[in-house]
């Protein structure tokens, strides 16, 4: 990209994504300034750390830039309708996101990974795989670490393996992976998009600056998604799919079988791996396609996906407590997330409805009826919580028992006073932690200590804090703070 030294840059957002840029804005010689809307103390303390650095901050509801910018780079928590954007635009100030800022900052080829459901999954499979094959990558973007935090590490590497969400894919410009992953589009952020095309639009984006040597392995029903709204592929495209055996990667019965000329044939036996399920399989469809593309050796990207493990917050088993298992799926943030989680939860001695929900949150516009039927048959009773309880509630009650609750440590003692041997207590929100938490990762941390708690008074079973990520024993696996939603998406 262009020079940045002596240029005058805003920065609107100071979660991970807004510091990361505001540092590596200052190593490209940038005159900095950023603003938030936030006004906290953890947020104060950051912004005199930045200030020393030689940021101008400035904070709180009515901040507003002050003077004229060359640049502004807007992180992927801040909606674009905002007042501040307009009055960007306005100004003409050309508005590009962190991921577009540290992809022109970066040296090596990117594989990008987005799809409602599976992203962070399918980022550490590659990332996984690369690693195995001796390719030296980091795993960055909305997995957690923002890529203009590992810009200057990319000359060391051979590429980069993000994660990247639709937030991110609005403010791009250049932005071009090299191998870009679309795992599905099923509904989410329907708070911030009009409507579902909207929200399709978005995640095509990660292939609009594709040139035709470049790839694209794309789920079959996404794919179809994107032909209907008349969006073209530029790049080479392999399609994958747990559902149409006409797919170049396929499922059947367990095995995971390729059409692709020169690869046909059974590649992957799931049953030999730790993930489970149909979602997961299209996961590992989707990295063994990249895999592909890259020319990587395939028996050390298969030993790579058997050994794979999935992390926290993931359908884990938490504690098996008398009998009933808990499991924390906090990172669920969408109805057809907690429908493959319940789907993946194991059946009881009496019958497959043997799950007691915990969901609720903050509302990002869903319309929750069309999980209803799955909740009769495999759900024995609803705990509600946040912001959205009433609204659930309502779409839910025809279909399972629904409890309204002020807390998920109320949740969790009410659901384990109800569970028998052979149930499973699922927290598995559909919604996005915000209302009451920093993040689905402190919301799944409290659920999981919630219950360990409850396991050291309870007696039997698994001892308190036995914890494993694997399916092992669950045969599951999904695909006063700065509240930017990055990572808070599955």
């Amino acid at each position: 990209m262009n020079s940045l030294a002596n240029k005058s840059v805003l920065v609107a957002g100071l979660g991970a994504s807004g510091v990361a840029a505001c540092e590596l804005l200052l190593k490209r010689g940038a005159r900095v300034t950023a603003v938030d809307s936030g006004d906290g103390k953890s947020l104060r303390e950051l912004a005199g750390k930045l200030h020393e650095q030689g940021v101008k901050v400035s904070l709180g509801a009515k901040a507003a830039p002050v003077g004229e910018f060359d640049l502004a780079v807007v992180s992927p928590g801040v909606p674009l309708e905002l007042p501040l954007m307009r009055e960007l635009a306005a100004r003409k100030v050309p508005v590009i996101g962190e991921l577009e800022l540290g992809f022109q900052n970066s040296s090596c080829l990117n594989i990008s990974i987005t799809g409602t459901n599976g992203k962070t999954t399918t980022t550490e499979l590659v990332a996984r795989i690369l690693a195995h094959t001796q390719r030296k990558t980091v795993a960055a973007g909305n997995i957690g670490l923002p890529l203009c935090a590992v810009a200057d590490q990319t000359k060391e590497l051979d590429f980069l393996t993000l994660e990247v969400s639709s937030f991110q894919l609005e403010t791009i410009q250049f932005f071009r992976p090299s191998v870009a992953v679309l795992l599905n589009i099923t509904p989410d952020h329907l708070d911030r998009y009009d409507s579902m095309d909207d929200y399709r639009r978005a995640k095509a984006r990660l292939f609009e600056n594709q040139q035709a040597f470049d790839w694209a392995i794309v789920q079959g029903a996404a794919l179809a998604q994107l032909t209907a709204l008349g969006v073209k592929l530029p790049s080479k495209v392999v399609t994958f799919s747990a559902t149409d055996s006409a797919a170049d990667i396929h499922f059947d019965r367990g095995l995971l079988i390729s059409r692709v000329e020169g690869w046909e044939g059974p590649l992957l036996d799931m049953n030999t791996c730790q993930l489970r399920g149909p979602h997961n399989a299209e996961n590992l469809m989707a990295a063994l396609a990249v895999s592909r593309t890259l020319r990587l050796p395939l028996e050390t990207t298969i030993e790579a996906l058997r050994t794979y493990a999935p992390g926290s917050h993931r359908c884990e088993l938490v504690a098996e407590i008398n009998g009933v298992k808990f499991v924390n799926d906090s990172k669920a943030t969408n109805v057809d997330a907690v429908a493959k989680a319940i789907q993946s939860m194991p059946a009881g001695p009496d019958g497959p409805r043997n799950v007691w929900l915990i969901a609720g949150g903050k509302d990002k516009g869903f319309d929750y009826h069309e999980v209803g039927p799955l909740l009769a048959q495999r759900v024995k009773g609803a705990l509600l919580l946040g912001e959205t309880r009433e609204k659930i509630r309502a779409a839910w009650s025809l279909f399972t028992p629904c409890t309204v609750v002020d807390s998920l440590l109320e949740a969790v003692s009410k659901s384990a006073g109800q569970a028998v041997a052979g149930d499973v207590v699922l927290l598995s929100p559909a919604c996005s932690s915000f209302d009451m938490f920093r993040n689905y990762q402190q919301r799944g941390e409290f659920f999981s200590d919630a219950v360990r708690a409850f396991g050291a008074t309870a007696g039997g079973g698994a001892p308190a804090g036995a914890t494993t990520n694997g399916a092992a024993a669950v045969e599951a696996g999904t695909p006063g703070t700065r509240r930017e939603p990055v990572n808070e998406r599955k």
